[in-house]
């Protein structure tokens, strides 16, 4: 089984490179952040033209939005509320063969980090705050659970998940308040980070390039945004896991990339 994760920054737009994705990785299972679209002008056709037949999808008109899309049956799916706000970040489909997926789309958290100044950063912390009770009320069954975590968390919360630590830990996204929320997100869990399973945590490692700055992903200005965490029950299941940096090179391209989970 083979799942990716990709922050499409608009699902209508990026319509050509999903399908690009589709043939080339042939992924079981979508799971999209940032579709940007209401669900009744979701592309649910073209979409199921490429074979994602069974479809989760929670979105609104220009923002947020996710989306599971999947070729593989699943038994239920629905979306929960976080922060007391329907503002469509999360998305959840239980697997025929026992996989509880999630899809989260983490608040950005605004330009400043100060929660006192920019409620738009003290909606983010709440809301990983919430992610981390929600984590450890499940933890008692997380060692027979298989549960993944995917989606754009909005935090590269190592030194190593960004090209310049010293510069930019005082920004949104890598402050040491955002990365704390994240670790104890993952111990209150019982989560692993699966892409530091497989890649060492001193090793570099980015999943996304702004737009700022048009020669980012050239220079290798990158922060690692993209996320997969999983639970123990699931954890020897997985294989491997890939960030397909090459479609940050197409044109006019999300400047997020796939995250790639294989299961056996």
């Amino acid at each position: 089984m083979r799942i990716a994760s990709w922050n499409v920054n608009s699902v209508r737009q990026r319509s050509d490179h999903i399908a690009r994705l589709a043939e080339s990785h042939a992924p079981d299972v979508l799971c999209l952040q940032e579709t940007k679209v209401r669900d009744e002008d979701f592309p649910a056709e073209t979409l199921k033209q490429l074979g994602y037949t069974h479809q989760a999808i929670h979105g609104q008109k220009g923002y947020n939005g996710v989306a599971i899309l999947s070729r593989l049956p699943f038994r239920e799916s629905r979306s929960d509320i976080w922060c007391g706000k329907d503002d469509k970040r999360h998305a959840c489909a239980i697997f025929e063969n026992g996989l509880e997926l999630h899809n989260f789309y983490v608040p950005s958290g605004g330009p400043t980090p100060d929660p006192e100044a920019n409620d738009k950063f003290a909606h983010k912390l709440r809301f990983l705050d919430e992610m981390a009770d929600w984590a450890a009320l499940r933890s008692g069954t997380a060692q027979r659970d298989c549960v993944l975590l995917v989606g754009d968390m909005n935090v590269a919360p190592l030194e190593t998940d960004v090209w310049n630590h010293k510069r930019l830990v005082r920004s949104v996204g890598h402050t040491p308040t955002e990365s704390g929320k994240i670790a104890r997100l993952l111990e209150a869990g019982k989560l692993t980070d699966v892409a530091r399973h497989f890649v060492p945590p001193e090793q570099p490692l980015y999943s996304w390039w702004g737009y700022r700055f048009p020669q980012s992903f050239e220079k290798n200005y990158g922060w690692r945004l993209d996320h997969a965490w999983a639970s123990p029950g699931l954890l020897p299941e997985i294989s491997g896991l890939q960030i397909y940096k090459d479609s940050r090179t197409w044109e006019k391209p999300s400047d997020h990339t796939p995250v790639i989970v294989d299961l056996e």
